[in-house]
């Protein structure tokens, strides 16, 4: 299955943004393509491989570039000429080499190690569906103006989103966009609060319309209808309720509709784009982008990734969208000299390298601007699973840990949210921390609506509450060993960034 999660940096992060800025070119006047002629035609036969072309941002050089990509026998998918970036496919194995001659290229790669075929997330492990029994269980145990199920549901009181219903539940003039594997908008919990004029099916780099075109393929895609539901569930009576139960929410399809649920660069960048052009104040992503799970600016193809994307996601904050990203679920210390990244890439035969996650970023989440999330669970402890890093986590949210248990009917620490056909079910991970803190975002956004990606990144970390780094050496699993080492103080550490989201704090 593919990486569902996510996570990122902005403003802690200054000495990776600027690297990263730095090694991509992206700052005004750098020059960055070498002005060598067009490629000769090439009848090269070789997979058929997506490619993302990125170039200057003006219409006479896209349309040499375009010249370039046919002589080079690249068929153009769509080209996104506000942030120069096209998508292309292409049999011709030397592809890439080519085009990165082509005067006006600025960065050139294949997205994928694979061929193209007809049609990564961060939770951890399957879901848990809620049979209707325990269902019934549950509701038992609801108190007078709760939903049904809201007895199971400790992390809403956690972060006081129950509380902060009452006094803002958020307003319908905030949409936030969930990137993921398609929303199922029929779910009753959904259904009231969904926005089908911001939603799309981005698979393949090219946005479709279609009415419908978001929803999950079949019920094995659940984990996009899992985050929707955490963020925007109705208080209707029906089932669960989200932390901004009053915001809008649409579904922007990424996941590859096959079993593998891969998030492809040109996918998610044809999302952020998306998002940006339809007036979406929010994006929610819970995934990082396949097939790197660390994309290093030393290889040509890994560094065109993370340009086209950051082209993309950059775009959609200088139109006003806040993008949050979960940190993953690794248990990575994103701070650290090197990892060891064993499953890249994830679309053909992965291998083992070692990486510095300072020069090999997790994207979206490492990119700049983007708020980077950590897991909690019941006991406000740092989720076993949890990526984290001084300087690179941003805030901290309920993600779940099936080792800190909740004295709710369930007994599940898990978070308990929507599923496709009208079902509820517990999942844990970085990916369900996210959508409380995009929650949290949308009530700001609700409350201070002129505010801007960056004072809307900067309120998310004033509101928040940081129980500083453990006392004791972490063990987040119980066996004895230390998992993980928490740098940092009170007010700014490695685990929780500037501490787990308020909504309570948020709507006051």
């Amino acid at each position: 299955m593919a990486h569902l999660r996510s996570r990122h940096r902005l403003a802690l992060a200054v000495p990776v943004v600027l690297s990263l800025t730095a090694s991509l070119g992206f700052l005004p006047g750098v020059a960055t393509a070498t002005p060598l002629s067009a490629p000769a035609a090439t009848t090269a036969d070789g997979p058929n491989l997506s490619y993302v072309v990125n170039t200057a941002a003006d219409h006479r050089t896209i349309a040499s570039v375009k010249k370039a990509i046919a002589a080079a026998g690249g068929s153009v998918v769509i080209a996104y000429e506000q942030i120069g970036v096209i998508v292309v496919h292409s049999a011709n194995p030397d592809f890439g080499r080519q085009m990165r001659a082509v005067r006006g290229v600025q960065s050139a790669g294949a997205t994928r190690t694979s061929p193209l075929k007809a049609a990564g997330t961060t939770d951890e492990g399957a879901a848990q569906v809620l049979s209707a029994a325990e269902a019934a269980k549950v509701a038992k145990s609801a108190d007078a103006g709760q939903e049904p199920l809201e007895a199971d549901q400790w992390d809403l009181r956690a972060i006081g989103a129950d509380k902060a219903a009452t006094v803002n539940p958020g307003s319908k003039k905030v949409t936030v966009a969930v990137i993921d594997v398609g929303v199922d908008d029929t779910h009753p919990d959904i259904a009231p609060n969904f926005s089908a004029s911001q939603s799309a099916n981005c698979v393949g780099g090219k946005p479709d319309t279609t009415y419908g075109s978001w929803r999950p393929v079949d019920a094995d895609h659940y984990h996009g209808t899992h985050v929707a539901g955490e963020i925007a569930a109705a208080r209707n009576g029906v089932g669960v309720a989200g932390v901004a139960p009053g915001v809008k929410v649409s579904g922007i399809t990424v996941a590859e509709p096959d079993s593998t649920q891969l998030f492809f660069p040109e996918s998610v960048v044809c999302a952020f784009v998306f998002a940006a052009d339809h007036g979406v104040e929010i994006t929610n992503n819970s995934y990082y982008v396949d097939p790197w799970l660390y994309n290093c600016l030393d290889d040509p193809d890994q560094k065109a990734i993370v340009d086209a994307v950051n082209r993309a996601q950059l775009y959609a904050q200088r139109k006003g969208t806040l993008n949050v990203a979960a940190a993953g679920n690794s248990n990575d210390d994103l701070d650290s000299d090197a990892l060891t990244d064993d499953s890249s890439p994830d679309d053909s035969t992965a291998t083992t390298r070692t990486v510095d996650p300072h020069k090999c970023f997790d994207i979206p989440t490492q990119l700049p601007g983007v708020v980077t999330v950590s897991s909690t669970g019941v006991k406000g402890a740092k989720s076993y699973f949890s990526s984290y890093g001084k300087g690179v986590v941003d805030v901290a949210a309920p993600g779940g840990d099936r080792y800190q248990i909740p004295d709710t009917p369930s007994g599940n620490g898990r978070i308990l949210s929507t599923l496709p056909n009208n079902t509820y079910g517990f999942l844990q991970g970085t990916s369900m921390a996210t959508p409380h803190v995009a929650g949290v975002a949308a009530l700001l956004k609700s409350k201070y609506p002129w505010a801007t990606p960056a004072q809307l990144q900067l309120l998310l970390k004033v509101q928040a509450d940081n129980p500083g780094c453990p006392a004791e050496p972490y063990d987040g699993n119980g066996d004895g060993v230390v998992d993980a080492t928490c740098v940092g103080g009170k007010h700014v550490n490695g685990f929780y960034g500037a501490g787990i989201v308020n909504a309570l704090r948020a709507v006051k």
